[in-house]
């Protein structure tokens, strides 16, 4: 894969100081050569990666009946090409090891290549908070911390891997949002049963009265989560408030379990701790991608490279479609699946030599747009590489807020995979901006959550 080398020298640079603020000369670069979020706003040089002109957002965009599934601004478009196990040579220096191996488990998989559109915007209110961090924003000293950081987006020109892992933790993802989805553990064979979810999410700054100095210290957002189906899983709730600095404060889990209809602490809830509901195939931390403390692993900064990734997947929003009509055995249906070309940033994670994970090295392909992780290749702990993730992204141009419609997370040695998010057999998705305060995110909360 080509990287881009002038960036990497520029890297190498500053991760000599891996703390520091940028200046306010390279500040100036954002809103310039820079989109408001850091990202190159020019297009590459082959003409195949436009220039980014603002995304689809609430001015430029027509709204939607349903701003929890947003019309599909590209539904005239084909595919420019399709990738196959026939041509995969053609486009292997644009794909990831385990994206690769897709391909080599299963004979049939395909992935359906469109036109790239840089569609990610957040509201116009958010972009002077990101640019005032960039000055001032920095790393704890244990590096797994931020110290003077406001709301989202800490570095938006990072300087170490753990500065780009730092800026998709902390995403902007709405400020306030239900969500109405599934998840569902695929058999090798294709065999489902879907686990039916409720989340709620919110930002202390978008409670009501906003984040209070003392109440909402150390706190990244409050999110509360309930399983309403199958029967087996019901009155199963998780509530967790997440902390900014996990090494001096771990991340604040309880669950409630309707059998034994009492609360408990949680400490199990962070790392490679089992997830609720997905028959073993995920860990708490691959949740949303990746999640939580980065405390167990040496981070690296490899650079930038253009692949192609899950991107504006508005054909998986689509609630005349099934379940069964999208999710198949080894993979979902690419019929409704779309790919772009688009820049990331690289990070590789190594777990540490006193620390341990079943993931002994991750790999992140971070886009650069929204900061998001699209994909993401696992490693076992003999080095094999054992599974791989991807983000279906689209923009909520209604609410200026890109955010997945599905996550998948696939093994490559069992062929069974996870998806997460589909909402298509539900009656509503997302929901945004409904005020909430604390007691929403309380013990009592999470015990009439999970009735």
């Amino acid at each position: 894969m080509k990287y881009h080398n002038l960036m990497l020298v520029s890297l190498a640079i500053m991760s000599l100081n891996a703390t520091a603020k940028v200046s306010p000369e390279e500040a100036s670069k954002i809103g310039d050569q820079l989109t408001p979020l850091g990202a190159e706003k020019a297009g590459n040089e082959s003409g195949t990666i436009p220039a980014w002109t603002g995304g689809l957002n609430s001015n430029n965009t027509a709204k939607s009946g349903d701003t929890g599934r947003p019309n599909n601004p590209f539904a005239d478009e084909k595919p420019l090409f399709t990738i196959t196990a026939k041509n995969l040579a053609d486009y292997k220096d644009n794909l990831t090891p385990g994206q690769l191996a897709m391909f080599t488990k299963f004979p049939d998989y395909t992935m359906p290549v469109y036109k790239t559109h840089r569609s990610v915007a957040y509201p116009e209110s958010v972009y002077p908070l990101i640019k005032n961090n960039a000055v001032n924003t920095t790393l704890v000293e244990s590096g797994y911390g931020l110290s003077d950081f406001d709301t989202t987006i800490p570095f938006p020109i990072p300087n170490s891997g753990l500065e780009v892992v730092w800026n998709h933790i902390t995403r902007f993802r709405g400020g306030s949002a239900v969500r109405v989805a599934t998840a569902i553990p695929v058999q090798a064979g294709g065999a489902f049963v879907p686990v039916k979810i409720t989340d709620r999410l919110v930002w202390p700054e978008y409670l009501e009265g906003g984040r209070d100095a003392d109440k909402d210290d150390n706190v990244l957002f409050y999110y509360l989560q309930s399983i309403t189906a199958p029967a087996r899983l019901t009155g199963t709730a998780l509530l967790i408030h997440e902390t900014i600095d996990q090494y001096k404060e771990a991340r604040r889990a309880w669950v409630y379990n309707s059998g034994q209809r009492r609360v408990r602490r949680a400490p199990n809830v962070a790392y490679d701790g089992p997830g609720a509901g997905t028959d073993g195939l995920r860990t708490t931390d691959n949740y949303d991608m990746y999640n939580g403390s980065p405390d167990r692993y040496e981070w690296t900064l490899k650079g930038k490279k253009e692949i192609y990734i899950p991107y504006n997947a508005y054909p998986l929003l689509n609630p005349d479609l099934e379940y069964d009509e999208i999710i198949g055995a080894g993979h979902l249906n690419p019929e409704h699946l779309r790919y772009e070309l688009h820049r990331v940033w690289e990070v590789e994670a190594n777990v540490k030599s006193d620390s341990r994970h079943i993931y002994s090295k991750r790999t992140l392909f971070i886009d650069e747009d929204s900061w998001g992780a699209s994909v993401i290749d696992h490693y076992d702990n003999r080095g094999q590489l054992w599974k791989m993730s991807e983000a279906h992204n689209i923009q909520f141009y209604d609410v200026d807020t890109p955010w997945m419609v599905a996550e998948t997370l696939h093994d490559l040695d069992s062929g069974r995979y996870l998806v997460t998010g589909l909402s298509n057999e539900e009656p509503k998705f997302m929901e945004w901006g409904g005020k909430a305060t604390r007691q929403d995110f309380t013990s009592a909360a999470l015990r009439r959550a999970g009735r």
